[in-house]
């Protein structure tokens, strides 16, 4: 089973992929995670994320589609994976489809997670103010200027994969302003398992 994840930075994919891939027991493969540990372990893709993550941009296709193919070719994978923050333009998607596509397999289901995008500021404002009462790292793109230029990118860029995948029809759109539990019953019926 492979699922792609979609929705505005802040809508709870994130959330959501943890809890499929428990029901699942499949992998949750999120960019933004592997981005930051390469940041945080300093490699070469690492440093030439960080500045553009600061930013709140988004990381070059290349870099971000050489993190994804070498990830979904590791063992656990091999059943299926939740990916989480990819693609985020037609450009990765399609980059994702021929990648499959050498190793015969596609995709199972495209989940949109819906949200208004005046409740996402408070939603990141909240996680990074949890973060850093809990002692936690607060995200470096957890603040009001680099949402609004990650929600400036996600309109621009990734929005158009909302066309991309429902013309394949492989996309399902859920209602993310519910409860957590209830967008998690929402998303395991419209994968149909």
């Amino acid at each position: 089973m492979r699922i792609v994840l979609l929705g505005p930075p802040g809508a709870g994919k994130g959330t959501q992929a943890e809890r499929l891939s428990e029901r699942f027991a499949i992998p949750q493969l999120s960019t933004g995670d592997m981005l930051r540990a390469a940041v945080a372990a300093g490699t070469p893709i690492g440093h030439k994320a960080d500045d553009i993550m600061k930013r709140g941009e988004l990381v070059p296709d290349d870099v971000v589609v050489a993190v994804i193919v070498e990830r979904i070719e590791q063992p656990d994978a091999a059943d299926g994976f939740i990916l989480d923050g990819f693609p985020r333009t037609v450009g990765r998607a399609e980059a994702l489809d021929g990648v499959l596509a050498i190793n015969a397999h596609e995709l199972h289901r495209v989940l949109e997670i819906k949200v208004d995008e005046k409740v996402l500021l408070d939603r990141v404002l909240r996680r990074a103010a949890e973060a850093k009462a809990n002692g936690l790292p607060v995200r470096k793109d957890d603040t009001q200027d680099a949402l609004s230029v990650r929600l400036t990118a996600y309109g621009d860029q990734t929005r158009p994969l909302i066309d991309y995948y429902s013309n394949r029809g492989l996309l399902t759109s859920v209602d993310g302003l519910q409860s957590i539990d209830l967008v998690t019953a929402a998303l395991v019926e419209a994968i149909g398992a």
